[in-house]
């Protein structure tokens, strides 16, 4: 009965691939296995120093940091971000989320964390869009290393605006001191894994980072979907 209830379902709601929007078989979720093996890795997991480390030499002390994916105008990454980012395709980050963290695990990485903090968008801002993107992200990778994620604990308190137009400068200038703990005590001495969509100059997770360090986390680690190349 199961099985037929499911058929007649996908007749009116079918089932698309998040990447090419090919219908997905039963033992896909979101993302079709051809667009899942044609992903553009970072592969910095291989890597003893990721290159988007050097983002954070001599602004924020951070003890590893990795990107899955590498961004750029017109490969799988853009749609696939663009589809989680403003088509409310949520169950995206959730499975590169999953990919990712399990990867990471398996090679050794973030190996003492024990909270993911998703970057927060301003109230106005995740209340306009209905949802914030990292955090379906940071419960994929929260889920592959089996520990919770918290979304009060950071928040961010001045709406800064897009970054996507500024230069270098601008958004450097445009985060800074945007956010804020809300209780330090739980925080203290946690090792943290920080969770963001694409990172591109650093900026914003520097000053999340620098929030995340004055309230006394005592390791700092940084994941990002995808790296903008």
């Amino acid at each position: 009965m199961g099985s037929f209830l499911n058929d007649v379902t996908e007749l009116f709601y079918p089932r698309t691939c998040g990447g090419c929007n090919a219908h997905l078989s039963r033992n896909e979720q979101h993302l079709c296995l051809q667009c899942a093996t044609q992903l553009p890795r970072t592969y910095f997991w291989d890597y003893d120093h990721p290159p988007i480390e050097e983002l954070f030499w001599g602004k924020l002390i951070v003890n590893e940091a990795c990107s899955y994916l590498h961004f750029e105008e017109g490969n799988p990454a853009q749609e696939l971000l663009h589809r989680l980012k403003y088509h409310g395709q949520t169950g995206i980050g959730l499975v590169l989320g999953l990919q990712f963290g399990f990867l990471l695990k398996e090679k050794g990485w973030f190996a003492d964390a024990e909270v993911v903090i998703p970057l927060p968008l301003h109230p106005s801002k995740e209340l306009r869009r209905g949802y914030n993107q990292s955090k379906f992200i940071a419960e994929g990778i929260a889920e592959a290393y089996g520990i919770p994620v918290w979304t009060e604990t950071l928040v961010r308190t001045v709406s800064s605006g897009s970054q996507t137009r500024k230069s270098r400068f601008e958004r450097a200038e445009n985060v800074e001191a945007v956010f804020e703990v809300t209780n330090s005590d739980s925080i203290r001495g946690k090792n943290v894994i920080l969770i963001d969509d694409v990172i591109t100059t650093g900026a914003t997770l520097i000053a999340a980072g620098e929030a995340l360090r004055k309230a006394g986390v005592a390791r700092l680690y940084i994941a990002t979907l995808a790296v903008a190349s």
